[in-house]
């Protein structure tokens, strides 16, 4: 009596899983589908953004080394 409710019910279950999967797929696909197949091809869906080098000249700070008291050296 049981099992023939729940064999419906988990058919049902199921068809509506399988069902979601297939929209969100196709949701997927509609909106990179083209991205997706360029890339497959190795093609560039976009044509490549003109890269700007910017040197940057960092200077390191120059730090001189501290000279270490007596005091420093006892409360170490």
């Amino acid at each position: 009596m049981i099992a023939a409710v729940l064999a419906p019910l988990g058919t049902l279950v199921f068809l509506a899983t399988l069902w979601l999967l297939v929209v969100v797929g196709a949701a997927v696909l509609e909106e990179g589908g083209a991205k997706i197949a360029a890339a497959l091809k190795g093609i560039r869906d976009r044509p490549a953004m003109a890269s700007v080098t910017v040197r940057v000249r960092a200077r390191p700070r120059l730090q001189q080394p501290t000279r270490v008291t007596a005091s420093w050296r006892a409360a170490a």
